[in-house]
Formats: structure tokens, C-alpha cells, sequence
């Protein structure tokens, strides 16, 4: 029998604060996913690329889950949904990684492919990894590529569609951004099907016309209700409308890339809403002091949300 698919929407990679000794800033945290939810959207990836999985212990990584969940509940947002990341570099690590996800409260987990050893990684290989690790997943299971962390490891259509079939796998993450992929997949496994979600804001709008069922995004991290807005704007079929507004996500996605990432995103937060310190931890490097046009367009579109 065919495992749950993710509801379509915006989901969120939440970035993870830290004090100055690199502990759980745990009132930032709570205060962070609060206004996600209260932003609108349909779920939050914890222990995602820009949650800083990679720098996490197991039990910060299932901590972060639990915290989350928690602090939904606690504020009526019962119905916001956890995918937990839990990729690792191999499969028995990943298999554990995913009971402690289902143990703290998520409802999905989002795998990455294994990189050490790339030339190893063959179609047929990182095939025999998903299924294995799918199979032992208590959780629904979602693949995720994303090229950039993986030493270029893009996993084509092809694989996609074969994995597909598994009943456990249940969608993708496509952090490659392209376009073409997702609607091949698409074409052929509808978002009734298998949940198939671009990665980037850059191009929510082009994934939800080619029949994605949305995206997870960085970039709702900043900005959560306008991606909110644009997304009624699509399904209330007013797509000149929702163009304009993916014109501001598509050049505020790459402004956050070059403002500095998961560090920008974090001094930005701390300035404009309150919450949070800029600690990352190595070998990311915090972003202190923020200037210049890819700044000024972020804080534009922040001043958009703050007016929603």
C-alpha cells in the first residue's frame, strides 16, 4: 500500500539558532518556527541544508524535531507539517536518523544521497541506498537532491520516476532547480501521486505551472507571507498576478545566495524581527554587517511581508 504523500504548499528549511557557545538558543527557535506558522505556511523542514544538519549530534538533530513539534502544538498549529531531514553517509546512520525522526514528532523525512565516495555512487547504487534505507523509514519518505552538497551527485528523472515506485517514497525535493526534470516527473506521477516540490524560490511559480506541488524554499525564512500570497494568487488562478510577485521571490532568492546564505538570513532575522543571534557554526562563517543592493532588495521584500 502506497504511503501518505505531503500536502502541496510552501514548506520552510527553518535556519537554527545558536548562542554564543554554539548551544540551542531555544527561545529563538520557538520564536522562529511561531512565525513561520503564524506566516502561513504548510510545513517546516527541520534539519534541513539551512538548518545546519551536518553540524548537528543525533540528539540535537532529534531535539530540534521535538522542539518544533512542540512549540506548534503548543499554538494551535497542530496541522503545520514536520519533514525531518535525515540524510547521512550511510545507510544504517540514515535508518536511525529516520526512527528518531518519527519518535520526535515529524511526519516525513527528506533523504540526501550519500557523497564520500561519488564515483561509487552509480545509478544503480544510489537506486539500491534509497530503497533500502525506504525500506526500514517508519515515515513516508522523500528524496532530495540538491547537487551543491552532494559533490555534484544529480539524480536524473530516470532514478526519480524508479524510485517512485517504492511505497514508501512518496516525493522529491528538487534543490537543482530544473525546471525540465520536474515536469517530466510530473508529467508522469501527479501530486496525488508523489510529491514533487522545487527547492528554490526562484522558480515556485514555473514548478507549480509544470504541476509541482510546490516548493521547499529558503527564502519563506525572510519572507513566509508573501510566498503564501503568491501561491493564493496561483491557485486563485490570477497568474499575471502571482508572476509579478515571483519576479520579487526570483530576485530575492538570489540576493540571499550573495548576501551570504544561512548567515545573511540569520542577521537579517535577528535585525528586522526581534529573535535571534548570528552564531553559526563552523565551517559556515556569520555575517555580522550587511550592506549593499543584494541587502537592500531583502529588506525590501521584508518591508512587503511586515506590510501583509
Amino acid at each position: 500500500m502506497q504511503a501518505a504523500v505531503p500536502p502541496p504548499g510552501v514548506y520552510v528549511p527553518a535556519v537554527l539558532f545558536f548562542k554564543e557557545n554554539e548551544d540551542f538558543d531555544v527561545p529563538a527557535i520557538k520564536s522562529h518556527v511561531l512565525r513561520l506558522a503564524q506566516g502561513g505556511v504548510t510545513g517546516i523542514v527541520v534539519q534541513g541544508s539551512n538548518g545546519e544538519a551536518q553540524h548537528l549530534s543525533h540528539d540535537e538533530r532529534k531535539e530540534a524535531i521535538s522542539l518544533t513539534r512542540m512549540t506548534l502544538d503548543e499554538n494551535g498549529f497542530q496541522n503545520v507539517v514536520i519533514i525531518a531531514g535525515c540524510g547521512a553517509q550511510s545507510a544504517r546512520e540514515t535508518k536511525k536518523l529516520c526512527a528518531d525522526a518519527k519518535d520526535a514528532g515529524a511526519a516525513f523525512v527528506l533523504v540526501l544521497t550519500p557523497s564520500v565516495w561519488p564515483g561509487s555512487m552509480t545509478k544503480e547504487n544510489i537506486i539500491r541506498y534509497h530503497r533500502e534505507v525506504a525500506d526500514h523509514s517508519p515515515l513516508p519518505y522523500m528524496v532530495y537532491n540538491f547537487p551543491t552538497v552532494t559533490a555534484g551527485i544529480d539524480l536524473d528523472s530516470d532514478i526519480i520516476l524508479t524510485l517512485s515506485d517504492h511505497p514508501n517514497i512518496v516525493g522529491t525535493k528538487l534543490s537543482c532547480g530544473n525546471i525540465g526534470k520536474l515536469h517530466r516527473i510530473t508529467s508522469i506521477k501527479p501530486p496525488s501521486e508523489f510529491c514533487t516540490l522545487a527547492g528554490v524560490s526562484e522558480v515556485l511559480l514555473q514548478g507549480l505551472l509544470s504541476g509541482s506541488a510546490g516548493a521547499i524554499a529558503a527564502l519563506p525564512n525572510l519572507v513566509p507571507k508573501l510566498h503564501m500570497k503568491m501561491y493564493a494568487l496561483y491557485q486563485a488562478g490570477k497568474i499575471d498576478e502571482a508572476m509579478k510577485l515571483q519576479a520579487q521571490l526570483g530576485q530575492g532568492d538570489w540576493a540571499t545566495k550573495k548576501a551570504g546564505g544561512i548567515g545573511a538570513m540569520k542577521t537579517l532575522i535577528s535585525k528586522h524581527f526581534g529573535y535571534g543571534e548570528t552564531y553559526i557554526r563552523l565551517p559556515l562563517v556569520a555575517v555580522t554587517q550587511l550592506s549593499g543592493p543584494y541587502v537592500d532588495k531583502l529588506e525590501e521584500l521584508i518591508a512587503s511581508e511586515k506590510a501583509l
